[in-house]
């Protein structure tokens, strides 16, 4: 079978959309399937870190265009660079040259709606989106939402085909293996700190990385390690490199491969909603969120009410001095930890099987079904 993945990763737009779509290709590569990736190069685009994983990368320019009113009205657009039309012209051009059937077209794209995939539908067999907002009509044969929501069974009323299938909820949260791998193997947490990870994600553009630093330094607790890590596409690393090595117990990481064991080794994690969000709940990682972007709000917020992480809101909002407080606070409230932790992990018990592999199956089913 053939898979084409559309899907950006940039300094504004971060990795996660890249690296869910990363695991769902390693999981179709497993199972013998040719994959692809069709990406804009953007600053900070990760295409080389995808094609040392063994994709192919179809790059599409990079360039400042302006995005004409007429295509103003899709939410999201800015992320693109570029209309929704001219997209689907150049990916459609990539399409055309494949010498093989395209089975799936995977596309995980905030800035790309129902236009963009009627436009590309005739040179594909199916079409799955991967999406979490809900906020815009998709033509679709599959569509994947793997966060937590009040009204995760009716979210997609009328935004999708009626007879397409819908893959809702955490239990198809596509993580990588070394996540479900240390969970097998997961230490029992007592609720005492003596081990702080600080992530916000592949870019981090607003550099809150250095604001949790702050946080720690304002807290004065040299006692307790500190874990900062910081991805590849992080437009401050140098700075957040040269904090680090001037703060005591304070270790420094960039692009990271054993995210897993930073996670199974830390007694509370700071950091943005997001994919990590799942990475941190299915190690039972106690952890203290700041929203950096729209589309965490509402997720972060049900996270939080089912008591599985303390919700900070906005990160705007949110100074060192506060920061500093809610990490204290959680110190100083062992029993109030340990059941965030486990609140985590009974978020993920629905997890029976491997998220990634629930997807491929339902893949290989729909591709059946038009067999």
């Amino acid at each position: 079978m053939n898979f084409v993945f559309r899907v950006d990763a940039s300094v504004q737009i971060g990795s996660g959309h890249l690296m869910r779509c990363l695991t769902l290709a390693d999981a179709l590569c497993r199972k013998g399937a040719r994959v692809s990736f069709v990406c804009h190069e953007l600053p900070g685009n990760f295409c080389d870190f995808v094609e040392n994983k063994g994709c192919q990368v179809h790059r599409l320019p990079y360039t400042e265009q302006h995005v004409n009113d007429a295509y103003r009205d899709l939410t999201h657009v800015e992320r693109l660079r570029v209309d929704w039309q001219s997209d689907a012209e150049q990916t459609q051009a990539v399409l055309k040259k494949d010498e093989e059937d395209i089975d799936w077209l995977i596309v995980d794209h905030y800035s790309l709606d129902h236009r963009w995939e009627t436009y590309l539908r005739p040179l594909v067999k199916k079409i799955m989106v991967i999406d979490d907002l809900a906020d815009r009509s998709h033509d679709c044969d599959l569509l994947l939402d793997q966060n937590l929501y009040q009204n995760i069974e009716t979210r997609y009323e009328g935004l999708v085909p009626k007879d397409c299938r819908k893959l809702l909820g955490p239990q198809y949260a596509l993580l990588r293996p070394q996540f479900r791998a240390a969970r097998k193997n997961l230490r029992k947490r007592n609720g005492s700190v003596k081990r702080i990870l600080i992530f916000f994600g592949g870019s981090d553009p607003a550099n809150e990385t250095t604001k949790a630093l702050e946080a720690i330094r304002l807290l004065n607790r040299w006692d307790i390690a500190v874990d900062a890590v910081v991805g590849g596409a992080n437009p401050h690393v140098e700075q957040v490199k040269r904090l680090c090595s001037v703060m005591p117990n304070v270790n420094f990481y960039c692009q990271v491969d054993n995210m897993a064991q930073l996670m199974a080794d830390a007694d509370l994690a700071i950091g943005a909603g997001g994919s990590a969000t799942w990475e941190r709940c299915i190690l039972g990682l106690p952890s203290i969120t700041l929203v950096v972007a729209p589309n965490q709000l509402e997720a972060t917020a049900s996270v939080a009410g089912a008591g599985a992480t303390w919700n900070l809101g906005w990160s705007s909002g949110v100074s060192p001095e506060r920061l500093m407080e809610a990490v204290k606070k959680a110190i100083d409230n062992p029993e109030a930890l340990k059941e965030m932790g486990e609140r985590a992990m009974r978020l993920m018990e629905s997890v029976s099987i491997e998220g990634e592999v629930a997807v491929v199956q339902a893949l290989r089913e729909g591709n059946h079904a038009t067999a």
